[in-house]
């Protein structure tokens, strides 16, 4: 089961970093994220969601590409690839996975404006050298987690440890 943290940064840049230092573990294989986004209060109260992967780009690439094999079948390739890319496109727009959305809107409202918010669903971490190489450099603050309570007590110990050293 995937594992639910929501941390708040002063501002967006922060927590595109940290994302950005997640996606890079990600490639050596100390985290596997299932769903990660950015949340973003502006300063004029409205939320904006920043989704990782785009699934309507997937969606219409994959679309095409089965679009066009079906369509070397009936001897119209390049019509099977529009509407499989219209069919891909289509369907990735309705698709939702991960976190739920709303629920992501509604932290957003909490937040301050012009703060940030990195939401993401962990399937497997190394703890410790994912929690070292971000370090307290961040100003991180946890709001919400589905962990157990030894788990989130001891992740907001962290948190608190090196945002005191930074």
């Amino acid at each position: 089961m995937s594992k639910l943290i929501a941390v708040a940064y002063p501002d967006v840049p922060t927590a595109q970093t940290v994302l950005a230092k997640l996606a890079d573990m990600q490639k050596r294989e100390l985290i596997k994220l299932d769903d990660a986004v950015v949340v973003e209060r502006r300063d004029d109260g409205k939320v904006k969601l920043h989704q990782s992967t785009s699934l309507v780009g997937v969606s219409a690439t994959g679309g095409a590409l089965w679009g066009g094999l079906i369509g070397l079948l009936f001897f119209a390739p390049l019509l099977g690839m529009a509407v499989g890319a219209a069919a891909g496109a289509a369907g990735g727009a309705m698709t939702d996975v991960g976190v739920d959305d709303s629920f992501m809107k509604d932290l957003g409202k909490e937040l301050s404006p012009g703060s940030a918010a990195l939401v993401v669903l962990v399937r497997t971490m190394t703890e410790d050298k994912v929690l070292e190489e971000l370090g307290g450099q961040y100003q991180g603050k946890l709001l919400q987690t589905n962990l157990s309570s030894e788990e989130e007590e001891r992740l907001r110990g962290h948190i608190a440890a090196a945002t005191a050293r930074a």
